[in-house]
């Protein structure tokens, strides 16, 4: 009797559909999210791991994470866009331009005195990608398009004031575009990857790097180079880098379809302008940690700009030939990119 009513319960929890019976039924994923990014980082603990704890809460822990900073998972940086396109992992964030030439038609963004703010700017690069160069990520599902804050300069042994003051300086640039501008600006030029910057500076093989100054904590940048030389906002940005958040093809087509809503709801234009955003956010700070060392902080005023704009205005006219050359109108995509960086900045408050 005691068999048969037990049998009974159970069968009635199976007809009226039983809420811990029904959980199992629900999918999980677990997606493995690697890049190059420290741990200490601001990029790390304020865009990516919020981001993913967004996802995680939005899917009701449907989506969970393991979390790789720093390329824990092995391979380097320049490797990263691969590794989400095969699989090895499921989402990156990485710079496309760390494989030179690979994806042309986005580096508009990296051409000297382009950007304005993080956040309209990446609102550009992502309705630019989606209007007039939807295949160049086509190995890959883009989940944000964003850049960081104004570039600036960080030397070792010497204040940069004009672009006279860089000749027979090696600095460290992160893309082809912005080497290409260091070296019309008079520098020797060396492409490296972040994480190599400290090693290079403290044994001189680079004098100095571009980078913004919210990323300056992560590699220590204040305690090696102590002059820094940024523009006066009236005068332009010096240069900007764009990033992709994006996750193996596969992978995102594999998910059910509330999972993938989930997804879709934490990706795309707004997404791309939180983060970059966030990321120009973590400027002040950067340059707060130079302020407490003591270090040596210079404004370049706007009507010397003129000077590093007048030097650096090749790099944007060798891109538009070489855009030509691989079939596309140079010219029409950088009026596309510097239009739409005017139209979002209108209405970005960054």
């Amino acid at each position: 009797m005691i068999q048969r009513r037990t049998l009974l319960q159970s069968g009635a929890a199976v007809a009226f559909g039983a809420p811990a019976l029904v959980g199992f039924a629900q999918q999980t994923v677990t997606l493995k999210f690697h890049t190059f990014m420290s741990p200490q980082s601001n990029v790390w603990l304020n865009m990516h791991k919020a981001w993913m704890d967004k996802v995680t809460k939005d899917s009701g822990g449907r989506i969970k994470f393991e979390a790789y900073p720093a390329m824990q998972l092995g391979g380097s940086p320049v490797q990263l866009y691969d590794q989400a396109k095969d699989g090895v992992v499921d989402i990156v964030w990485t710079l496309p331009g760390n494989t030179p030439g690979r994806f042309p038609r986005i580096e508009v963004f990296e051409l000297p005195f382009m950007m304005n703010n993080a956040e309209a700017t990446s609102k550009a690069y992502w309705e630019y990608v989606q209007t007039v160069a939807q295949d160049e990520f086509k190995d890959v599902h883009p989940i944000a398009l964003q850049v960081h804050g104004p570039g600036i300069f960080h030397m070792r042994d010497k204040q940069i004031k004009t672009a006279e003051d860089l000749k027979g300086s090696k600095v460290r640039g992160p893309t082809r575009q912005i080497t290409k501008m260091l070296g019309y600006l008079g520098a020797s030029p060396v492409g490296m990857p972040l994480p190599q910057i400290p090693d290079a500076l403290s044994k001189g093989v680079i004098n100095g790097c571009v980078i913004p100054w919210e990323v300056v904590p992560a590699v220590k940048v204040q305690e090696l180079a102590k002059f820094h030389s940024e523009f006066d906002p009236a005068g332009g940005a010096l240069y900007t880098t764009t990033f992709i958040l994006a996750m193996n093809k596969a992978k995102y087509n594999a998910l059910p379809a509330d999972l993938k809503a989930v997804i879709d709801k934490n990706s795309g234009m707004e997404t791309s302008a939180w983060l970059g955003k966030v990321q120009q956010g973590g400027d002040a700070p950067g340059r707060e940690s130079a302020v407490k060392l003591g270090n040596s902080i210079y404004t370049i005023p706007a009507a010397e700009a003129q000077e590093f704009k007048r030097k650096a205005r090749l790099v944007e006219v060798e891109w538009m030939q070489d855009m030509d050359k691989r079939g596309f109108n140079g010219k029409q995509l950088l009026d596309t990119a510097k239009s739409l960086i005017a139209k979002h900045g209108k209405t970005a408050k960054g």
